[in-house]
């Protein structure tokens, strides 16, 4: 009995020491302090058509230049990741939140379109070589990510933006098949996702994702995703088809580079959020 407590007790400890190893130390340790090239956070007025969104930039310790890790928020961005932001810093990377026009305080009204402009802007303004040498970018190494409508933004930006090293999905939102249901159901959707969002309703809002329903698919990114690394995370909120679709559609046409992960958890992640941001930083240090 005594053996088989103790065969019981070795598997259980390296178990635990597997668990613990698939932890990147990003996620728990900070870095070694550097005098010369310490930490920072830098507030970033980004243009974008007529207006300066805002943003910040968690610029990590070291000389640099630095990987960069963009983070779109979603609908209306209540999660912001900024976990995940502080826990890529550690990691090495300069890590980028912003907020689209029209919300949280970017000036502007809101409209979705917009937010898809306002990645682009984003990535512009990184790769302007004097905002790049400021924060330590290296614009050869710029990450994607985003959360629920901000997988949207993130999967319509890196289908065309060949730049980008890689592209993350979390619990993405395809806008598209949104506006494809009946109106009354887009519209009591919307009424709880307005708070913090400039010059918009309930009703507005939902009337531009079903006047571009068949635009914002999923479906229309497929073809310039085949090439670039993804890491598509789902979760147990409703979202997880759409994603899978995009995956196979993917893999049909020949893509081979997509990472999918499944977890039962909630659209936040909200009791999953150091296995989010492990997975995240693990599967980024593959494309550095």
């Amino acid at each position: 009995m005594r053996f088989i407590l103790l065969a019981i007790a070795s598997i259980s400890l390296a178990q635990a020491s597997a668990t613990a190893q698939s932890i990147p130390a990003a996620i728990f340790t900070d870095p070694a302090p550097d005098g010369a090239h310490a930490a920072a956070m830098a507030v970033l007025h980004i243009s974008s058509h007529g207006e300066l969104i805002n943003g910040v930039a968690y610029t990590p310790t070291g000389a640099g230049p630095h990987p960069a890790l963009v983070i779109c928020h979603g609908l209306p961005g209540n999660e912001k990741n900024l976990d995940l932001a502080q826990a890529a810093r550690r990691a090495g990377w300069v890590a980028v939140t912003f907020n689209y026009r029209g919300s949280w305080g970017s000036p502007g009204v809101f409209r979705f379109a917009q937010n898809l402009e306002d990645a682009d802007a984003v990535l512009a303004y990184l790769r302007e070589p004097a905002n790049a040498a400021r924060l330590g970018v290296d614009t050869k190494r710029i990450a994607l990510a985003g959360h629920s409508m901000g997988g949207w933004v993130t999967a319509h930006t890196a289908a065309h933006d060949r730049g980008l090293i890689g592209a993350v999905l979390i619990s993405a939102a395809d806008m598209g098949a949104m506006g494809g249901m009946p109106r009354e159901r887009v519209v009591s959707e919307m009424a709880d996702d307005k708070e913090a969002l400039a010059g918009v309703t309930a009703e507005t809002m939902a009337d531009e994702v079903i006047a571009n329903a068949k635009a914002f698919g999923f479906v229309n990114f497929v073809d310039g995703l085949t090439q670039t690394p993804l890491l598509v995370l789902s979760a147990d909120d409703g979202l997880a088809p759409g994603t899978d679709a995009l995956v196979k559609a993917i893999a049909a046409k020949g893509g081979k580079r997509v990472t999918p992960v499944h977890v039962a958890t909630d659209h936040g992640w909200s009791d999953h959020r150091i296995f989010l941001e492990s997975t995240i930083i693990n599967w980024l240090a593959g494309l550095k």
